[in-house]
């Protein structure tokens, strides 16, 4: 088990530290679950009562927080967050790498290239022309079409399906049951019924991805899908044929982009957003939660709502909504009063 003080914890993420700093702990903690021998951190003002009440040994803290009762260590910081991610990260035992070879149960065709650095697990298929560099890893039924190439150190958990003719960058990551390469969903209307448009383009995941669990990314039309390099694509995304996703992009859970879109750089797109086919999202852009994208986003701007519209629009559309009620309830009065008056013009 891995144990630190609280001062080697502070040295280790730049804080400073207000206690006593020779407490051990074993592991972190959110502040509700925390006990004596946990450290912990305090970000949010919501979470004040959580501060108040916690029993950790420990406290990462912004500047200027002071604790109403005598209580944990302080280790103050100008970014709590970020800081806490460090000490987490410390208390991760790394595992241990796994041994280079192929394991007797799996199947690896006599054309296919593997160094003797990278490691295929039980049950995987390496099928012809397929290229492994040194320090891949296949954890386990893992499965590379006709051609496949996969980059140095990356590393295919259990289930992971990659289809023909794809490219898999180096220090990848692809979580258990993904799908590279699939084909696109492209059919054309006929009098006998839907006709397949033909997919014969392929997948790129270029270096430092990571792609979460159950994630399909379709293979182009022509040319290719592409995933650019550092871009972190979170479980259940869907991503169709020929859409080019620019680097350090975030696509986070049940996110589904239709294809021939491009999303720009350093663009963020929140859980559940869909985007239509044939659109660009600018470098930067931030796309909220459950938005339907129907149209560009200029780079940089910040888009919600349903269809997209700039951030203050979408609110200002919501209060609008809100009044609502009030409004219709103002009509029907002013009906009434008008009905009265004609009633009595009547007469």
């Amino acid at each position: 088990m891995t144990q630190w003080t609280l001062a080697e914890l502070a040295r280790l993420c730049g804080a400073e530290l207000q206690g006593d700093g020779t407490r051990v702990v074993d592991g972190p903690a959110s502040l509700r679950e925390a006990g004596p021998r946990h450290v912990s951190f305090y970000a949010q003002a919501r979470y004040r009562p959580d501060l108040d009440s916690t029993r950790a040994a420990g406290v990462l803290v912004p500047a200027g927080t002071e604790l109403s009762r005598p209580g944990p260590a302080l280790l103050v910081c100008k970014d709590p967050n970020s800081a806490f991610t460090r000490v987490v990260a410390a208390f991760v035992e790394p595992e241990a790498p796994a041994a280079p070879g192929v394991h007797p149960t799996a199947c690896v065709d006599r054309e296919a290239r593997v160094h003797e650095g990278a490691s295929v697990g039980p049950l995987c298929r390496v099928a012809a022309g397929c290229e492994l560099a040194s320090g891949v890893q296949l954890v386990s039924g893992v499965h590379l079409g006709r051609g496949v190439c996969v980059g140095e150190g990356s590393v295919l958990h259990p289930g992971v399906v990659v289809y023909p003719g794809s490219t898999i960058g180096a220090r990848c990551t692809i979580h258990a049951g993904s799908v590279i390469g699939s084909d696109g969903f492209g059919f054309e209307p006929t009098r006998e019924g839907w006709q397949k448009i033909p997919q014969v383009g392929n997948a790129v995941i270029e270096d430092e991805v990571e792609i979460g669990a159950n994630v399909t990314i379709d293979r182009g039309r022509f040319g290719s899908t592409r995933i650019g390099r550092g871009s972190k694509i979170d479980n259940l995304v869907q991503i169709g044929h020929n859409v080019v996703v620019g680097e350090g992009v975030l696509l986070i859970a049940q996110t589904g982009i239709a294809g021939s879109t491009r999303i720009e750089a350093r663009a963020i797109l929140a859980g559940q957003v869909g985007v239509q086919g044939h659109v660009t999202i600018g470098a930067g852009a931030r796309i909220g939660g459950q938005v339907g994208v129907f149209g560009d986003v200029p780079p940089g701007e910040e888009w919600t709502g349903y269809p997209a519209r700039p951030h203050r629009d979408s609110l200002r559309s919501l209060v609008e909504v809100q009044r609502l009620p009030k409004l219709v309830d103002r009509v029907r009065e002013l009906e009434r009063r008008l009905k009265s008056l004609e009633e009595g013009r009547t007469r």
